[in-house]
């Protein structure tokens, strides 16, 4: 009897990156940007830059409050300092086939889930990064990446 090893493939990872190249997994984010976007999704992008071009989130930003990581548990996401590039990429195309299903709920939870991660977002740049204390936990790049490439406010000059 011969032994027959199943190759997993991870389709969000090309073939010739390794797990830590953070350009893959950063374009994929921007892919993900280009496929069809819910409307809340453009709306929330575009107040992050927004607020991001005007304000440079000088101010101090609150974090996330218990009913918000009871949230985010609900559906198994980390927090925001505490997630990959790959894990955030995921996340982000699951939110946005949920932010389009016909479950309301589904829906609701979606949009929140996205407030949520720029809520996340707004902290640690405003924080400079220093609640960011491990390099593997970087998928706040990819949440920032997929904001500016869907916001119709961003500008690569600014």
């Amino acid at each position: 009897m011969v032994d027959k090893k199943i190759e997993t493939v991870y389709p969000i990872q090309s073939a010739l990156s390794r797990d830590d190249d953070a350009f893959t997994a950063l374009s994929t984010s921007a892919l993900l940007a280009r496929s069809s976007v819910p409307y809340s999704h453009r709306r929330i992008a575009d107040n992050y830059v927004i607020i991001k071009r005007v304000y440079r989130f000088q101010a101090v930003q609150s974090r996330i409050n218990n009913a918000e990581i009871q949230l985010l548990k609900k559906y198994d996401f980390n927090t925001l300092e505490f997630s990959t590039i790959k894990q955030v990429n995921e996340e982000l195309s699951y939110l946005k086939k949920w932010a389009t299903s016909g479950n309301e709920l589904l829906r609701k939870d979606a949009d929140s889930l996205l407030q949520i991660r720029c809520k996340e977002l707004k902290y640690i740049v405003a924080s400079r990064y220093s609640t960011v204390t491990n390099e593997i936990y970087n998928g706040y790049k990819a949440l920032e990446r997929y904001f500016e490439e869907i916001s119709k406010f961003y500008s690569p000059i600014c």
